[in-house]
């Protein structure tokens, strides 16, 4: 199937055919051998790519070729094996490098996700930080970009402020400027939101704060699976993602940083690798990146990364995010026309993620029944209580959606859907 190609439609919904992309989804399905199975008797239907998305044979290739031939400590050896696995290594931090447009790749920290990306800063930016300084957070945020901030103004006596949204759960820009000031210190901003697919205009909010002066983060572990990021561009201090959205390992992860902040910045943790010499009346850290990559790194982690950065590439992310866009308003106009159904954010801006929730049926039994018929999906909180608190749920549903899926899997998600309806109803 191609990104132009469709399944038969429903017969009551409209599907416009979508322009010719340089996609072919059948052909990228059969790089992900985890998508040929059967799930409790049902052809496997994934749709929970926000939570983790599947690896593609080229990134558990890269990987199985470190442990076989080339796993060996990094940095540190003179000995093949160790050359070969730092060549590698510090190959992933360059497409990294390019795949962010950093300008250097000493600007690229390798980290175990976007959790530890925003610690790291909150824990060693965050020290300049005193008492009536603000940190502003949106209101979408996921539960990684409130707490680490939170812990850092208890210590800091700082106060976090939250940006709020407007029903359709996007950003109330108007209040996000009236709350920019002088004591703003910090604004901490979700690139695309995990919960309802929100894409922030980060931009211009980033605009906005340097204005006041105020350093930004931004958590993009749910956009550069979905689109082209330029770091440069966006003009930001700070982007943090993980390796496991877009098609990598877990446990990696990277945060781009300006050089000059990053320099300025002390270390967060000690240990080997980031240094230059110890004595004990002191210690000379070792220049960016190695500064914040304390003890031995994930090596095949950065190196599927690097993989999962090519395999991006190859497909590009413009044709990603069109096609995935073109499978979430399919599955939004499904989903409307669902007697009972209910979409939770319906801004004019999203990536490829839908929320929603079924009247008289718990989200967790939808994800229950869901599962009997093969479909993944996600259901609960999704590591954002304060945005299921803006909309008045407990849980949402939460189908998720990558390059290798299909319309016949929002057909399978609709029809399960409708099962749910029948066993509750």
């Amino acid at each position: 199937m191609t990104a132009a190609s469709r399944s038969h439609p429903r017969p009551d919904v409209d599907v416009v055919d979508a322009p010719p992309l340089d996609l072919d989804v059948s052909v990228v399905r059969k790089q992900f051998p985890i998508l040929d199975q059967e799930v409790n008797g049902h052809p496997l239907v994934y749709l929970d790519n926000a939570a983790s998305a599947q690896r593609p044979q080229s990134v558990i290739d890269a990987v199985r070729l470190y442990d076989e031939r080339d796993h060996a400590n990094v940095h540190r050896g003179v000995h093949t094996l160790s050359q070969r696995a730092t060549d590698a290594f510090e190959h992933a931090r360059e497409r990294v490098r390019a795949f962010l447009n950093a300008r250097e790749a000493r600007e690229v920290i390798f980290t175990r996700g976007t959790t530890e990306a925003i610690n790291l800063v909150a824990n060693s930016y965050g020290v300049r930080l005193q008492a009536g300084d603000e940190i502003l957070v949106t209101h979408m945020e996921h539960h990684s970009n409130i707490v680490p901030w939170q812990l850092l103004a208890e210590r800091t006596g700082a106060t976090l402020r939250p940006v709020p949204i407007s029903q359709a759960g996007e950003l109330d820009m108007v209040a996000y400027r009236e709350m920019l000031g002088p004591k703003t210190r910090i604004v901490a901003m979700i690139h695309v939101s995990n919960a309802i697919g929100t894409i922030n205009p980060v931009k211009e909010m980033v605009r906005l704060a340097r204005e006041t002066g105020a350093m930004t983060l931004i958590d993009g572990a749910q956009a550069v699976p979905h689109l082209r990021v330029d770091v440069q561009d966006i003009d930001c201090d700070f982007y943090a993602f993980s390796g496991h959205k877009m098609y990598g390992p877990t446990g990696i992860g990277a945060l781009y940083g300006r050089a000059e902040l990053l320099e300025q910045m002390p270390p967060w943790q000690g240990g080997g690798e980031m240094i230059l010499e110890v004595r004990f009346n002191g210690t000379r850290y070792a220049p960016l990146p190695a500064k914040f990559e304390a003890g031995t790194p994930n090596i095949a982690g950065a190196i599927g990364l690097g993989a999962a950065v090519d395999f991006i590439e190859t497909l590009t992310p413009e044709a990603i995010g069109a096609w995935e866009h073109e499978l979430l308003e399919y599955a939004t106009d499904l989903l409307s026309d669902l007697k009972g159904a209910r979409v939770i954010g319906t801004a004019a801006e999203k990536a490829g993620a839908l929320s929603f929730a079924l009247d008289g049926i718990h989200p967790h039994d939808i994800g229950t029944i869901l599962d009997s018929e093969g479909v993944a999906v996600r259901t609960g909180h999704h590591c954002a209580q304060p945005v299921m608190d803006f909309f008045r749920v407990p849980a949402t549903a939460r189908a998720s959606f990558a390059s290798y899926n299909t319309h016949e899997d929002v057909d399978r998600l609709i029809d399960a859907l409708r099962v749910a309806q029948k066993v509750f109803g």
